[in-house]
């Protein structure tokens, strides 16, 4: 009988912001969503950084909606003129922009008396997004397609993101370490055997100059426990006089 092999689902992530590219501020929302979508069994396959600009927007958004189960968005919400990653999307779709009912009756309730006019661009979508709610049944996420936009202030998106994040559970990841002494090039034979006899097997070979005590991490992951296993026991075989230590096969989630 056939093994079967989970796929995993894929995740792109488009940070949007001058501030960014500029240097202003260190980007610190795709570090942590990339911790976030390992944990959670998700194949994170691009991180795109681009300014304020419409049709760069539109152009990274719509490709990565094109490619990926999941598209995560950072940055450009808000009611400033450098706000425009709804219009953005939008546009790359060939959507028009709608103002949300409830959404606007939130902003109202929310700055009452002090609301200005645009506030109630935070009640802005593409027209067809979907409201996503978690825990949170106060301020909901917006999702467009499968793109879902959060906000680029950090404590704000972590917030988000970690309401939803359920949403987004697949097949755990197994990962095991090794840490050799070893030139890579001398290793690579042993780690081409591992790599044809458990393709689903992602196999990484790091360099570690600054340790005293190993100067090569292997790192092995899959979805598959069996084959996590397997890898990681042929391989560790394999370097038998090479290696320092191991951490076995464990579920990152």
């Amino acid at each position: 009988m056939a093994s079967y092999h989970p796929v995993m689902p894929t995740a792109g992530i488009v940070i949007i912001g001058d501030e960014i590219l500029s240097g202003k501020f260190v980007e610190e929302n795709a570090a942590f969503l990339i911790g976030e979508l390992r944990s959670l069994g998700v194949d994170l396959r691009r991180i795109t950084v681009v300014p304020d600009d419409r049709d760069d927007i539109a152009a990274a958004v719509t490709e990565a909606s094109a490619r990926f189960d999941h598209v995560f968005t950072s940055g450009g919400v808000g009611p400033t003129h450098d706000d425009i990653t709804i219009a953005s999307i939008a546009h790359g779709f060939g959507v028009a922009v709608t103002r949300h009912p409830e959404l606007e009756a939130k902003v109202r309730r929310y700055w009452k008396e002090k609301l200005a006019d645009a506030n109630l661009r935070l009640a802005d979508m593409p027209a067809g997004s979907e409201l996503v709610y978690g825990k949170d049944q106060v301020w909901p996420v917006l999702c467009f397609k499968n793109v879902y936009i959060l906000p680029g202030v950090p404590t704000l998106f972590r917030r988000k993101f970690v309401d939803i994040r359920d949403r987004f559970r697949a097949t755990p990841v197994w990962a095991a370490r090794i840490y050799v002494n070893g030139e890579e090039g001398d290793l690579a034979p042993k780690l081409d055997a591992v790599v044809a006899a458990y393709p689903s097997v992602k196999l990484g070979s790091y360099p570690r100059f600054s340790e005293t005590d190993f100067s090569v991490l292997l790192t092995l992951e899959g979805s598959v426990p069996a084959e996590v296993t397997a890898a990681f026991e042929m391989l560790s075989s394999a370097l038998s006089t090479q290696l320092v230590r191991t951490e076995t096969p464990q579920s990152v989630g």
